[in-house]
């Protein structure tokens, strides 16, 4: 099975796209903004210019074409005297946007819907520190590096539904987890030094649960089995394992088992050859304090 990556898979207008339940929800407090302005006997422009706003905002927003902001719909239920009714659907608009932003592009979504369902998950990364071990300010400077670039809400959804992954780390029972990285990722300062020291403190962070273990493949190695490229192995419950690669925006999920047990050998072949997990942690923490 496999899959190109396209475009960005996202809305990036800011606009619901009316195909989901929280359009739904946004086009249903439109309405209810738009009744109680016409009882209150305003215009949109006449309303937009009480709370500064603009005319084609409150139009926008009415007819469920833009997001409600919380604080417009505050201010709107106490001119309006709403008596709290769109006041008190501020969170949920805060929670359907936080939804609406964990959106996988369509190529990596078979992937995304069974590491969900992990119970196992090995990486060799030799390019980047693998998705569900980034912190948010390494996964940005990930996204905003790609080219062709993205825009920045593509960025910000992109980041979002990174960490939205990420809660299978800390679900009961996690996933077990090792992952091989190349020494020269983590000692490349992207993002910044401050993105990189994040980085590696997290690293550090994380090789101590108990779930997951993290090995660095030294640069000074004499044998490496991963010239291949960087590839990932997940085991979803009650399922048989697969594979995912990715090299420039082309992805590929692989069911074959023939293939799956190559990829297979072949990791056990680079843990072998890595820094034990205990070797590894006392080399991260040496790079952290070279910084």
């Amino acid at each position: 099975m496999a899959a190109q990556a396209g475009g960005s898979g996202v809305p990036t207008g800011g606009e619901a796209d009316g195909t989901d339940e929280v359009a739904d929800l946004f086009r249903a407090l439109g309405r209810q903004i738009k009744v109680a302005r016409v009882r209150a006997g305003m215009s949109q422009k006449e309303l937009g210019n009480r709370l500064g706003y603009g005319e084609e905002t409150i139009s926008s927003v009415e007819r469920g074409r833009r997001t409600p902001q919380p604080e417009l719909l505050v201010a709107v239920d106490e001119l309006l005297e709403c008596g709290g009714l769109l006041a008190s659907a501020a969170e949920d608009v805060e929670r359907a946007r936080a939804r609406r932003m964990v959106r996988h592009p369509e190529w990596f979504r078979d992937y995304a819907r069974l590491e969900a369902e992990a119970v196992q998950l090995c990486y060799f990364a030799n390019q980047a520190v693998p998705g569900l071990l980034q912190t948010k300010e390494y996964a940005r400077a990930v996204f905003a590096s790609r080219q062709p670039l993205f825009d920045e809400e593509t960025i910000e959804q992109r980041v979002t539904a990174r960490m939205a992954r990420q809660e299978l780390m800390t679900r009961w029972p996690p996933p077990t987890v090792s992952a091989i990285i190349q020494e020269s990722v983590l000692r490349q300062p992207f993002g910044g030094p401050d993105v990189q020291r994040g980085q590696l403190e997290h690293l550090l962070k994380t090789g101590d649960l108990r779930h997951v273990e993290i090995q660095v493949m030294p640069t000074t190695s004499q044998d490496h089995a991963g010239m291949g490229g960087p590839f990932t192995l997940l085991t979803p419950k009650g399922k048989p394992q697969v594979a995912y690669l990715e090299v420039q925006h082309i992805s590929r999920l692989i069911t074959d088992p023939d293939e799956v047990r190559v990829l297979a050998a072949k990791h056990g072949s680079i843990r072998g050859q890595a820094l034990t997990p205990r070797e590894s942690l006392r080399l991260i923490e040496k790079m952290l304090g070279d910084l």
